[in-house]
């Protein structure tokens, strides 16, 4: 018999631990090597862990839904082994194992270990460690344990209070059906988590302001409908708006670096290079992939990589490389039907650009009333370095750009 160890591959340098989501393959089932065995979430990506080998699993230490760290050693695959050939006795061990972080969970909640986060959350509750069962490595407490007790303590039913005595004149009580108002507890996913640390960790350290402006859409609304399947045809992918939002944003960047700048303790960070995250829905939450080197990208190179950007998202493939950097944000609302919005910052960088449905509105052109299809944009950006002159100027350049599309190929 050779046994091998199936370990939890290395992580990022900013990901302390990871979240299996779902095994595919069960003790006693045949495994062939590089076939994917189980999803692994951290707190930016789900990813995928390959069979080191080909065998058959004996044993599966950490079932579905554990906390994990990197090296640790979650199954056990004998490469000498055929399918079915486990005994009953191994296979049954599987029950007890993932029964295991529950106990050491008690013991270590008992001893006292928490997590800095953890216990700095605990205190500010007045809560003691001993009330949190733990779910992270060998018990330990986390941040995310002490947010469900506190859920559930505050849903927990308040202390019976002596009653009153009644009034000689009193109101038929209210009859509550409760049984017809089901509720369902689901812990937050891992990435949904990381967000809602982000965007808090975003208003809390930015000067958050923003910036407004219209857009008439027709010049490129005219320019996509004259060459949008000429341009299918060539390129074997759809003309969309958002390649010209992308441009019109470079373009604007490029006259205020200040708005493509980071801020770096005192120091400001221009960056000499263009990295733009498109903001993505996926079915595990929002997603930030990052387009790399825009001004040196080609329209119809832009709408490929967002296309499959959006085909990542939507299996959940998008790896650590494609949602890490970025110097600039777009967030589309418009898709889902929204009309207006103030984007949050996507930390470290300084400003956001949102945008927003098109739709036909009467304006105002040379003393007449016209239609015209008119979006909304909005920037928000860090005032901390960026003044609001740069905002509002960086932001009629894109309007500029997109209203006359010609200024994207001549670089004005």
């Amino acid at each position: 018999m050779a046994i091998l160890e199936v370990k939890v591959p290395q992580l990022s340098e900013s990901v302390a631990e990871a979240t299996l989501l779902q095994w595919h393959k069960k003790v006693g089932e045949a495994v062939a090597r590089d076939e994917n065995m189980i999803d692994i979430e951290t707190d930016k990506v789900v990813l995928e862990l390959p069979a080191p080998d080909a065998g058959v699993i004996t044993e599966i230490i950490k079932g579905d839904g554990s906390t994990v760290v990197a090296g640790e050693v979650i199954a056990k695959i004998d490469t000498e082994a055929k399918a079915g050939a486990v005994a009953p006795a191994a296979a049954a061990a599987t029950p007890a194992k993932a029964a295991e972080p529950a106990a050491v969970a008690a013991s270590s909640a008992a001893a006292g270990i928490a997590m800095p986060a953890a216990a700095k959350m605990l205190a500010d509750n007045d809560m003691s460690v001993t009330q949190v069962a733990g779910t992270g490595r060998d018990g330990r407490v986390t941040k995310g344990d002490v947010i469900g007790a506190i859920g559930s303590k505050a849903a927990a039913p308040a202390p019976a209070v002596a009653a009153k005595p009644a009034l000689q004149q009193v109101a038929a009580p209210v009859s509550l059906n409760l049984a017809n108002r089901p509720e369902e507890r689901v812990p937050m996913s891992r990435l949904r988590a990381r967000v809602a640390e982000r965007l808090l960790q975003s208003q809390a350290t930015n000067a958050i302001l923003t910036t407004f402006n219209e857009v008439n859409m027709q010049p490129v609304i005219d320019l996509r409908n004259k060459y949008k399947d000429k341009f299918e045809k060539e390129h074997g992918v759809k003309l969309g708006f958002m390649s010209f939002f992308v441009k019109a944003a470079v373009a604007a960047l490029k006259k205020y670096p200040i708005i493509n700048a980071s801020v770096d303790g005192n120091d400001i960070v221009y960056h000499g290079y263009f990295d733009i995250g498109i903001a993505v829905g996926s079915p595990r939450g929002l997603v930030v992939p990052i387009l790399r080197d825009v001004d040196q990208l080609s329209i119809a190179e832009i709408e490929k990589k967002i296309a499959e950007f959006g085909t990542k998202a939507k299996d959940g493939k998008l790896s650590l490389e494609d949602l890490t950097g970025g110097t600039f944000s777009i967030s589309n609302g418009g898709v889902f039907g929204s009309m207006l919005s103030t984007p949050i910052i996507n930390p470290p960088q300084s400003a956001i650009l949102g945008i927003h449905a098109t739709k036909e509105r009467p304006v105002v052109e040379n003393g007449q009333i016209v239609i015209r299809p008119m979006n909304y944009l909005a920037m928000s950006y860090d005032h901390r370095i960026i003044d609001g002159r740069e905002a509002v100027l960086g932001l009629v350049a894109m309007k500029e750009a997109l209203e006359d599309p010609a200024r994207l190929l001549l670089d004005l």
